[in-house]
């Protein structure tokens, strides 16, 4: 009984040694991966059976050839087990990691549809608000003259379309999130895109004396579904000529580089906040303290926040990137698409 005892005592004291000799180590490492943990971890028990073993064998007195036997049984035991460890060990590591990030994007995603419900609750209740007091005004005959019966007219049907187009934003919006964006990719001129999105945009440009410049050559041909990327193209502009100030210059060009092309619009709204440039393209951000988009004189303004957001979904549905930075006088979009 003596001797197992003695034999208990001694293994402890070995075990103790190793363990005590790997939370220093684990405390130093306290920064490192849990790959690295899991591996240090499983190295202790290990070594610390190892060393157990080797002192009681060295106690007992045993010969040299029967220790040597105990070693190589006990390190071929280790070697196995600490390659089952740490292949298993990687996978748990990889997957507790795995579930890390799953639930960060899981609150990510919540608190963008948290905040695009807010946004949007706020970007429809104002318009409704004024079209009741509006037809209401109409209906019990408040207004009468001619003049300011237009005007109701015209703000009703202002607003009407502002709040179509935040539907539609919202429907396209939906469609890329769900993955239910069917693109038919055929050979799009990307002059014939810009030339069409220029004529539509020039009198919102016009109504805030902004100037709409387009270079005359270098434009590539892409491989895109032309209705996509005109809503690309447009988003862009619009976002461009709604933040640049009065007398502005917005500035579209492209080019090719190797199997690339890229589209650039640039302004000078004079820059954005670096803070702010990461979540440009986030659902409902719009990087201003209010949240009323800043309105034009043709009843266009920032719509709702989506604008970007549709325009990378679709820049990544095609295959492509988009990103944004500042520049001398203002900001700087490009997005880069797959040449034809």
């Amino acid at each position: 009984m003596r001797d197992v005892a003695l034999i208990f005592v001694i293994a402890l004291g070995a075990a103790v040694v190793v363990g005590s000799a790997g939370a220093v180590l684990l405390r130093l490492l306290r920064r490192s991966s849990i790959t690295v943990h899991l591996c240090v971890l499983l190295t202790i028990t290990v070594l610390a059976v190892v060393v157990g073993v080797a002192a009681v064998a060295e106690a007992m007195f045993l010969s040299p050839h029967d220790l040597e036997v105990v070693l190589i049984t006990v390190a071929a035991a280790a070697t196995v087990s600490l390659a089952v460890g740490w292949h298993f060990g990687r996978r748990l590591a990889a997957a507790a990691v795995w579930a890390k990030q799953a639930r960060d994007r899981e609150r990510h995603l919540e608190k963008g549809r948290r905040d695009l419900i807010a946004w949007v609750s706020h970007d429809l209740r104002t318009p409704l608000a004024g079209l009741r007091a509006m037809a209401e005004a109409l209906e019990d005959g408040v207004v009468s003259d001619p003049a300011t019966t237009g005007e109701y007219h015209r703000r009703i049907r202002a607003e009407t379309d502002r709040m179509t187009r935040l539907v539609d934003d919202l429907f396209e919006l939906s469609r890329i999130n769900a993955g239910a964006l069917a693109l038919s990719l055929t050979t799009v001129s990307l002059r014939e895109v810009v030339s069409d999105v220029l004529s539509s945009t020039a009198p919102l440009a016009a109504a805030r004396r902004i100037r709409l410049v387009a270079t005359e050559t270098g434009w590539p041909t892409v491989s895109a579904s032309e209705p996509e990327l005109t809503r690309v193209v447009a988003n862009l502009l619009v976002n461009a000529v709604c933040y640049t100030p009065q007398d502005g210059t917005v500035r579209i060009e492209a080019g090719r580089e190797r199997e690339s092309a890229w589209l650039s619009v640039s302004d000078t709204c004079g820059g954005i906040p670096p803070a702010d440039l990461p979540r440009l393209f986030d659902v409902a951000f719009r990087g201003e303290p209010a949240r009323t988009p800043r309105q034009t004189s043709a009843g266009a303004g920032a719509s709702g926040g989506l604008g970007l957001a549709i325009v990378h979904g679709l820049v990544e549905a095609h295959g492509g990137q988009v990103e944004v930075h500042n520049t001398a006088e203002g900001c700087r979009f490009v997005v880069r698409l797959s040449a034809a």
